[in-house]
């Protein structure tokens, strides 16, 4: 069976998973699926707390950044002790119609395509440590510049710090795999609340999908299905790389 799969991934040009690194990936696989489980079941957001915050910075980062990049003004960012959060942003977008769809989609698709970057890039010692130290100041800059609600002035900071202790005090080795760890959670922060890319209406507003759907075509629950499929592809193939190729 063994030689069966040194044949086949020879064939398809990749390599096969050393035995050492089997149990990083079997764990980044069960954290994952732990963390999207949990998300979904009453309660679960507070087991896995860091977690959710880190995935609301990033589903709202999302916006926020895209909103810089389409022109408008990134006002301010809101995270709340709940897990939920709001990226404010103003002006008018480049791209009309399409800019605004990528507004609305960035929340949910600019964390897994970072997610990915950061999984991939791992595979390089020195790289994965300038990354930490690159995502910890980040995360302390975007508290000062952007967050504007005193729960998140507070944890966003601490979480930078955390990360830069990690960059800072840990082994390389240990580097690599809180960088693929962060990646991976970066990537699922699309499935925080998965019903959500399949609604409508929300109290006091639309869905993202639901904006999508107004400004471009084909109804909400189409969006969610390809953000969903897209942000799983982005993931799995990305592990595929680091650890296959």
């Amino acid at each position: 069976m063994s030689q069966s799969w040194n044949d086949l991934a020879r064939e398809l040009g990749i390599s096969t998973l050393s035995p050492d690194a089997r149990p990083e990936l079997f764990l980044l696989i069960t954290i994952a699926i732990a963390t999207v489980f949990l998300w979904q079941i009453p309660g679960g957001k507070i087991l896995i707390y860091p977690f959710t915050i880190l995935a609301t910075w990033f589903h709202e980062m999302g916006h926020g950044l895209m909103g810089i990049i389409l022109g408008g003004d990134f006002e301010r960012l809101e995270i709340e002790k709940n897990g939920n959060g709001l990226a404010r942003c103003s002006g008018n977008f480049f791209l009309g119609r399409v800019g605004n769809a990528l507004f609305y989609a960035s929340g949910s698709m600019f964390p897994p395509i970072v997610g990915g970057g950061l999984i991939i890039a791992s595979r390089n010692l020195q790289i994965s440590h300038n990354l930490l130290v690159v995502l910890g100041l980040f995360l302390i800059f975007s508290a000062i510049v952007w967050v504007r609600t005193s729960f998140g002035i507070l944890v966003i900071p601490l979480l930078g710090f955390f990360i830069l202790v990690i960059a800072l005090k840990t082994p390389l080795d240990v580097q690599k795999f809180a960088v693929q760890f962060i990646g991976v959670q970066a990537c699922i922060s699309t499935f925080k609340n998965f019903g959500y890319l399949f609604t409508y209406q929300i109290p006091g507003g639309f869905s993202d999908t639901a904006r999508i759907a107004e400004n471009l075509f084909l109804p909400h629950w189409f969006w969610g299905i390809i953000m969903t499929i897209a942000s799983l592809e982005i993931l799995l193939q990305s592990l595929r790389i680091a650890y296959f190729i």
